[in-house]
């Protein structure tokens, strides 16, 4: 059986094998730690089997404004599952649950960078993303908008500083 729960602290070593895991290189890994290290964290989910973590999520504060005036909003990711247990909807249950969880914070937008195809299953779009300015811009940067703001004439999205950090 797989359960989705918040992360708990002595999870952080296993965290950090799955998020490794999960990519080519360690930079997810160690964008996840920067994460946690800087206290830029906003939800923080892992899924467990028979004792095991096999996947991680995270959201991430970041500093959105909208025509001057500020948005609640949050990065979406890095979501990681072991490669062995991929492709068994892990991934797919922790954004939902991530999602659910974003809603009751408060947060007006969710944005992330990634496959349009895959997050598109989600609610995310390009669209709802382009009025916004990002150093990640482009047709993989989406928003999902939690709560029907008006979309900006001008706005911008700043990540976590971690973020701008990272190296391949």
């Amino acid at each position: 059986m797989k359960t989705i729960r918040p992360e708990a602290r002595g999870d952080v070593p296993a965290i950090r094998e799955a998020v490794r895991a999960a990519f080519p290189t360690d930079a997810e890994m160690r964008l996840v730690d920067a994460l946690r290290e800087k206290g830029d964290i906003a939800a923080s989910l892992v899924c467990e089997a028979d004792g095991f973590i096999v996947g991680h999520a995270v959201l991430s504060r970041m500093n959105v404004f909208a025509d001057g005036r500020p948005v609640a909003a949050a990065a979406l990711g890095p979501v990681s599952v072991l490669p062995e247990c991929q492709s068994e909807g892990i991934g797919t249950r922790l954004i939902r649950d991530l999602i659910e969880q974003a809603r009751g914070i408060g947060f007006q937008l969710i944005f992330v960078l990634g496959d349009p195809a895959y997050y598109g299953r989600f609610g995310f779009d390009a669209p709802a993303a382009k009025p916004y300015r990002s150093a990640y811009s482009g047709e993989n940067f989406m928003a999902l908008e939690l709560d029907a703001p008006p979309r900006p004439f001008e706005g911008s999205a700043e990540y976590a500083a971690p973020f701008g950090e990272m190296e391949g």
